[in-house]
């Protein structure tokens, strides 16, 4: 377990991060429903113009969802004390890295290397 960096701090980052997501996917829950086929009531490019919000709300979603699933993550290596290791090469991830996302598993030169690779 890291003891050079203030878990806590991180934690309620996290914890804050995740509930602001939720909270702003349980609003849009609506916008990824079925389009209405009503052509009296919706014409062709409006109802275009409907399907692609719907496609761009799903895609939306799903960014959504694995930052939650990396929040999730990143907190439960918290209470098994690998916080803030690199889950490829095993060494610590630098402090100012996880102030620009505490939610990051991977040290720079491991993420480089996945770019590059």
């Amino acid at each position: 377990m890291r003891t050079d960096i203030d878990l806590n701090k991180f934690r309620q980052r996290l914890e804050k991060r995740f509930e602001e997501l939720s909270a702003w996917q349980d609003g849009r829950k609506d916008q990824s429903g079925p389009v209405e086929l009503d052509q009296p009531r919706m014409g062709r490019l409006t109802r275009m113009d409907a399907m692609q919000q719907q496609a761009m709300s799903r895609a939306s979603d799903r960014l959504i969802a694995l930052e939650r699933q990396r929040i999730q993550t990143a907190l439960n290596r918290m209470e098994s004390g690998d916080y803030g290791y690199c889950t490829v090469c095993e060494e610590e991830i630098a402090e100012g890295r996880l102030q620009s996302d505490p939610s990051l598993l991977t040290c720079i030169d491991c993420a480089r290397n996945a770019e590059q690779g």
